[in-house]
């Protein structure tokens, strides 16, 4: 396997829900995990520390749920759904770059027990998601 080149277009997996502010979420056994998306740490550049929520913490969707920093900027990242945080990536706090090198396996940011699984149904699929990054990229 070779590192692909930083322009190569962003991996948007099919079987995942993204919000418009560059999360993604995968509904799993009744729990949403989330991470940023490969579109965004591409933008982000090496990620350096990320923030996470408390466990147990309560999310809103739309809200800030945590930060992401890379030698670039920090950004915010949001909940994609609203509930209960029942598992943070720790690993992070040690090897923040698996946001870069697995943006949506190791590098996955927290775990949501969502109030209502159906806020599912307004995020974003794979091809709306890419329409919007496509488009985002013509405006810039």
């Amino acid at each position: 396997m070779s590192d692909a080149p930083s322009e190569a277009p962003a991996d948007v997996p099919d079987d995942l829900r993204y919000a418009s502010s560059h999360e993604w979420a995968r509904l799993e056994d009744g729990v949403v995990t989330v991470g940023i998306t490969d579109f965004a740490q591409q933008a982000l550049g090496d990620v350096v520390f990320v923030e996470l929520p408390e466990l147990d913490a309560q999310l809103q969707s739309g809200v800030e749920a945590g930060v992401v920093e890379s030698v670039k900027a920090a950004s915010d990242i949001y909940a994609p759904v609203s509930g209960t945080v029942v598992a943070v990536n720790d690993a992070l706090e040690d090897t923040p770059e698996s946001v870069n090198e697995d943006p949506y396996g190791d590098g996955w940011f927290f775990k949501v027990e969502p109030d209502d699984p159906e806020e599912l149904d307004e995020l974003l699929d794979a091809d709306g998601y890419t329409e919007m990054c496509e488009s985002d990229d013509e405006d810039h």
